[in-house]
């Protein structure tokens, strides 16, 4: 009797394991779906933080003549010079540096103001204009997600201005 129960129960064990096995799995094409070439929204992008290492600072400048004006240069390379009535430029003037840090490997678009007020102790201001920096045409954080780069301008001196002068650069970074 035992082999005749094993008999009847093997088919029923052979049909219920083929109910119970998984259907076909669904195949993965890559091909199935329409391309797109729009930036996926939906991934939370990584943001993005602009850290100063060092501020443009154009330290001491030798007024010739207050009643005339002058600039004084600083590249991103760091060289400096002058023009007009300014007759030097201190040795310690140094270029702005600054860190981008964000997604490895987006491309990214800097931005600077086209002229910035410096504002002294006793009111009266200077202005900073042409701020070049050494950024590539199409800048991209590295594989670390960093983008460093250097910045200078020029300084636009006249009249009586003796002093210590203070002003704030917003420089914007955005991912492209």
């Amino acid at each position: 009797m035992s082999g005749l129960r094993f008999a009847l129960l093997s088919p029923i064990a052979l049909l219920a394991g083929a109910f119970a096995m998984p259907g076909r799995a669904p195949a993965q094409c890559r091909l199935c779906d329409t391309p797109t070439t729009v930036p996926d929204q939906s991934s939370a992008s990584m943001t993005i933080r602009l850290e100063v290492q060092a501020r443009l600072d154009f330290d001491q400048i030798l007024l010739l003549n207050s009643a005339s004006s002058g600039t004084a240069r600083i590249a991103p390379d760091g060289s400096s010079s002058t023009s007009g009535s300014i007759g030097a430029l201190s040795g310690r003037a140094m270029v702005g540096s600054v860190i981008v840090r964000g997604e490895p490997g987006r491309l990214v678009q800097i931005g600077f103001p086209g002229s910035i007020q410096l504002f002294g102790l006793t009111g009266s201001s200077i202005r900073v204009r042409a701020l070049t920096s050494d950024l590539p045409s199409a800048a991209r954080l590295d594989s670390q997600g960093m983008l460093r780069f250097r910045f200078g301008g020029e300084l636009d001196v006249s009249g009586n201005v003796e002093g210590d002068y203070r002003g704030d650069i917003p420089i914007t970074v955005d991912y492209l």
